[in-house]
Formats: structure tokens, sequence, C-alpha cells
């Protein structure tokens, strides 16, 4: 009976985990170029070690590649939404490290946004195809 009983119960656990979805990164744009797939070390900013001189710390953001269409540019806003200023823009097909991910308001049912690594601004996760996980915020 114990066996049974036993066998029964790992049974129904393996038919329970198979529902559970699997953890998986999502292409977050509409435009994927596949195949594009680039890590990067980058130089942070120099600060002062414990001698007074300053230290350079290798920095690995996340890369990701702006996917709008063709000839399209993606707007870099002040803010994580699109209520905050337009301060730049993005060509299509570009790499760039991502610092880290944060909310805001939602783009095509979107809501994630990046904020860039080497320049000042957020763009939407919507338009970014991010190639490793981007870090939250």
């Amino acid at each position: 009976m114990n066996r049974r009983l036993f066998r029964n119960g790992v049974v129904a656990l393996a038919a329970a985990l198979s529902m559970v979805p699997a953890v998986a990164v999502a292409d977050s744009g509409p435009y994927r170029h596949p195949g594009r797939h680039t890590h990067a070390v980058h130089h942070g900013t120099g600060v002062p070690g414990p001698t007074g001189r300053h230290v350079h710390r290798h920095v690995r953001y996340a890369q990701g590649e702006v996917v709008t269409p063709p000839g399209v540019p993606l707007h870099v806003r002040s803010g994580p939404g699109v209520t905050y200023r337009v301060i730049g823009a993005l060509r299509s097909g570009s790499l760039h490290g991502l610092r880290c991910t944060t909310t805001g308001s939602s783009v095509h049912g979107n809501p994630y946004w990046y904020r860039l690594a080497h320049r000042r601004g957020y763009v939407s996760a919507h338009y970014v195809h991010a190639f490793q996980t981007v870090p939250w915020c």
C-alpha cells in the first residue's frame, strides 16, 4: 500500500511540475535580428583606491540591439516612460550597453524600460532585444 501511495504521489508531482512554465528570457522586441550575440567588457569610471590612485573597475553590462523598423530611430528618454522628454535617438540595428531594467509606462503592452549604460537615458524594452538578462535597477 505504501509503495503504491508513494508512486502515485511521484506521478502526481511530475504531472504538476510539467504544468509549470520554464523560466526563459523572452524576446521583447517585434523585429528580432537573429545571430548577433556579443559580449563586451567596459571600463567603469575611475575610483580612488586605498593609495589615492584611481583604480579602473571592469564592469560587464548586458548588451542589447535596437530592433525598430529599418530607418526608424528609437527615442531615448530622460525617464522610464513615454511622458518623459526625448533626449536622443538610437539607430535601428545598433548595439548598446544596458545598465538595468525598471518599469514605466507601457509600450505595446510591455511596461519594461532599460537604462542605458554609457549615456544618459532610458529606452523601451519593447524595441530592444537584450542578449543577456538585464539586472533590476
